[in-house]
């Protein structure tokens, strides 16, 4: 079946009319480059959307009080309230399924009115009143130093972490940020931690100017009491945010009389359902990239097919003195086949290197010139590869099937009197 001899005929056939054969070949070496590229943009497009996400934990909700619009229990419209630190004991107590709850309080803005003070440097950022668990729902890299723990918030550790955006604009370059002190609205705060985003552009860039501190620590120093700003809900594994938040969000309201139809008192924001929605829309994508990808092969296809048919027909007489001598119709079937497989995989593949090389240029350019938004490392796993290499062999075995019969449906007799 693989013997020398077929391998050189197989060879000597498809290098006879080198011209023919690379046209033939162009076709399947041009759809799997196609299909490489294309499936290689998606990706990176959603890298690159993905990355906007960060490394939060995507099973994830936040959840705010805002002002109602209905009266309830005598409580006029538009009141305002706060959700309170035993908010977070009573959704923990009725929804067993939540991993982290994390109550969260905010000072200030990043861009907005100076509030951070160290010697004659001044910024204005972020500065967050954290419990530790937010560490595991969206994770920092900690360059210098620790995070937020269970300590600091009771003993109400005045103590702070910085981003290195904070450090770059408080300190300067080689000075020591470990132990020092910043005032954040007039009171001072030890610098325990640095730490970076995983994300790049505006809102990496937004993410290092922030501040961290132990939510005791915050209620006490800016007389926020109890209060809670808003909080990030974590399902465990295996469990659907999506599915618990109207729940969640009914608990609220009766903690809180607000109406249970009043749909604008309680704003939250569905991180797993959002995720949900990328994750449906890039298998989509993927589907088109293989549709328009396996459309642009199948040209090429048909055209190998056409041009074996034009071989067989030109070794006709061949083939009859096969016939003739013997041969069995089997192994005159299997040389076409292998002719056609061969040709497609040796086009097939080169498109798929050359469609390679463009993806490795295409990173390198990214690398050289910075990210683009929402594109991000285009690249194609080695599953589409093999997906990629079994199409070419049933490719090639469909592009041969129609020559191959045939160059067997002829008699014998009838192949040699063929001019």
């Amino acid at each position: 079946m693989f013997s020398r001899d077929r391998w050189q005929e197989i060879l000597e056939v498809l290098t006879t009319n080198w011209f023919r054969t690379i046209l033939t070949a162009f076709g399947v070496f041009w759809g799997i480059m196609i299909l490489i590229i294309l499936l290689a943009a998606g990706k990176g497009l959603e890298n690159g959307i993905k990355a906007d996400f960060g490394n939060i934990a995507t099973n994830t909700m936040f959840v705010w009080a805002r002002n109602t619009t209905k009266p309830y229990k005598g409580f006029p419209v538009a009141r305002n309230y706060e959700f309170k630190i035993s908010d977070v004991a009573s959704i923990k107590e009725n929804f067993p399924d939540l991993l982290y709850i994390s109550p969260r309080n905010q000072l200030g803005g990043y861009r907005g009115v100076n509030n951070v003070v160290r010697g004659l440097n001044t910024g204005a950022y972020n500065v967050y009143g954290d419990y530790p668990d937010i560490f595991n729902q969206d994770p920092l890299i900690i360059t210098r130093g620790r995070f937020i723990n269970h300590s600091d918030i009771i003993e109400k550790r005045k103590i702070a972490v910085i981003g290195e955006g904070v450090r770059t604009g408080l300190y300067e370059s080689e000075e020591e940020v470990m132990g020092t002190y910043i005032k954040i609205q007039g009171v001072n705060f030890m610098v325990v931690g640095t730490y970076k985003t995983a994300t790049n552009g505006g809102d990496g860039e937004e993410g290092l100017n922030q501040i961290f501190v132990p939510f005791s620590t915050f209620g006490q120093a800016f007389n926020t009491g109890n209060d809670v700003g808003f909080m990030a809900i974590t399902a465990k594994d295996g469990t659907s945010i999506s599915n618990m938040k109207e729940e969640i969000v009914q608990l609220l309201k009766e903690n809180h009389s607000v109406h249970p139809d009043d749909t604008r008192a309680i704003g939250y924001r569905d991180i797993y359902e959002q995720y949900q929605k990328v994750e449906g829309l890039f298998g989509a994508m993927k589907l088109i990239a293989y549709f328009v990808g396996i459309l642009v092969l199948l040209s090429g296809i048909i055209g190998v097919s056409n041009i074996m048919l034009i071989v067989v027909k030109e070794r006709t007489k061949e083939i009859g003195i096969r016939r003739a001598l013997g041969e069995d119709p089997w192994s005159i079937r299997l040389q076409v086949l292998m002719e056609s497989v061969f040709l497609t995989m040796i086009s097939g593949m080169a498109g798929i290197v050359i469609g390679a090389l463009f993806i490795y240029g295409v990173n390198a350019l990214l690398d050289a010139n910075g990210p683009v938004d929402m594109f991000l490392n285009p690249s194609v796993s080695l599953s589409v590869v093999v997906v990629a290499l079994v199409i070419l062999i049933v490719s090639g075995l469909l592009a041969g099937f129609i020559p191959a019969q045939s160059a067997i449906r002829a008699k014998p007799i009838d192949a040699l009197r063929a001019e």
